[in-house]
């Protein structure tokens, strides 16, 4: 991921989540109080965006020590410890929410994917994402499709050319359509069609494309087309294919698979922080918040 704006969109989204301050950790813990805290797994899944962890919580206060227990694309199983955390009582609840809400739903992502990719169980086709992610998390939900063992797919309109249906049918064929995105573009950047039969596909060869897409065919129209696509040029299935359906495209020849539902269908792994308190010693008056003599308690936080 890249850190800047990672950094930038937590900042955005603790904005978002705190505005001018947490009401309940500020009016109920001193800012001397200190804790620890530890990232639970309550799922088996596949983890993705550890390094948020630390990111997050760095805003708060550079001296939070955070630990990685485990690594992005790692198995985890229900009751394993992630991660620990150390510092601010205050910091380390109000930056939990935020935390916990990227870590699962980009775990789910990562989880999902990599049950697609052992359930088309290929050694030659690959599993990758679309551009049918959620509007400003896009950097991380892709992220997480590769810490599941898949590829990502162009992450916009800026990096890559995709002639669809629709681009085609106002353009008038495909061959103008290529012809047209090969005058304003240069050679770094590839152009993919998207074809739905025979006629499509060889007139997406003989246009020069170099990623040809079979748009809702069936494995074994797949398996046809992609005998007339020379080497050289890549292959790619999409649409309507459900998990339940990827080995039949097992032995297709297909180079690539991109799946919608990796990121619009996922079920986000259920993680928690559970806290434990380290209170300084002293009575409590009423400028000291929730500080009492040698207190410990443990408490799972799941709002």
């Amino acid at each position: 991921m890249n850190t800047i704006k990672l950094k930038e969109l937590l900042r955005r989204f603790y904005l978002e989540d705190i505005g001018d301050q947490d009401l309940t950790s500020t009016a109920i813990f001193p800012n001397h109080q200190t804790g620890t805290g530890s990232f639970i797994a309550k799922q088996q899944g596949v983890l993705a965006g550890l390094s948020i962890i630390a990111e997050a919580y760095r805003l708060f206060d550079p001296s939070i020590r955070v630990q990685l227990l485990k690594r992005d694309g790692q198995s985890v199983r229900p009751g394993e410890k992630i991660a620990e955390v150390e510092g601010p009582v205050r910091h380390l609840l109000t930056g939990e929410r935020v935390i916990l809400n990227l870590l699962q739903r980009m775990s789910g992502i990562a989880t999902k994917t990599r049950q697609s990719v052992d359930a088309l169980g290929s050694r030659h086709t690959k599993i990758c994402d679309t551009r049918k992610t959620t509007p400003g998390l896009r950097m991380l939900e892709k992220y997480a499709v590769s810490c599941g063992g898949g590829k990502n797919h162009r992450f916009g309109l800026y990096d890559g050319i995709m002639i669809k249906d629709n681009h085609i049918a106002f353009c008038g064929s495909i061959t103008k359509a290529v012809q047209a995105a090969r005058s304003h573009t240069g050679h770094m950047v590839k152009v993919e069609v998207e074809t739905e039969n025979k006629e499509q596909v060889i007139e997406a060869v003989e246009a020069g494309a170099d990623v040809i897409m079979f748009d809702n065919r069936s494995p074994q129209e797949v398996a046809a087309f992609v005998q007339y696509v020379p080497k050289g040029i890549i292959t790619e299935a999409s649409g309507g294919i459900t998990e339940d359906r990827l080995a039949a495209y097992r032995d297709t020849g297909v180079d690539y698979i991109s799946l919608g539902y990796l990121t619009h269908s996922f079920h986000a792994l259920d993680i928690s922080m559970l806290v434990e308190n380290q209170s300084i010693g002293g009575s409590i008056d009423e400028n000291d918040g929730c500080t009492s003599a040698h207190q410990k308690a443990s408490v799972a936080r799941n709002i």
